[in-house]
């Protein structure tokens, strides 16, 4: 899996407990935000339809239906800050 914060990869033999961090910037690991169930666009940010409402979705929780997601997780923030240094740097004068 992936930290949803920082994009390390952590390798783990089982699921991660509530209270498990990221070893390189102590993120939850058993959040919504790592979890293959979270969607923006869904009810609740989740598409497991019974899982119940967590309002934090970076805080550890004790969801049962937790699984953690195989993908890096859209860091949209970083891509549009990366996005707007190679346009400075397009319209920078030399």
């Amino acid at each position: 899996m992936f930290c949803y914060s920082c994009g390390a990869e952590i390798k783990l033999s089982g699921r991660p407990g509530r209270g498990d961090t990221c070893p390189e910037c102590a993120s939850y690991l058993h959040c919504c935000l790592n979890c293959r169930f979270y969607d923006e666009k869904a009810h609740h940010q989740c598409r497991e339809p019974q899982a119940e409402f967590v309002p934090d979705k970076a805080m550890g929780n004790f969801c049962d239906y937790f699984e953690a997601a195989r993908r890096l997780v859209d860091q949209s923030a970083d891509r549009a800050a990366a996005a707007r240094k190679k346009l400075e740097e397009l319209f920078r004068k030399k």
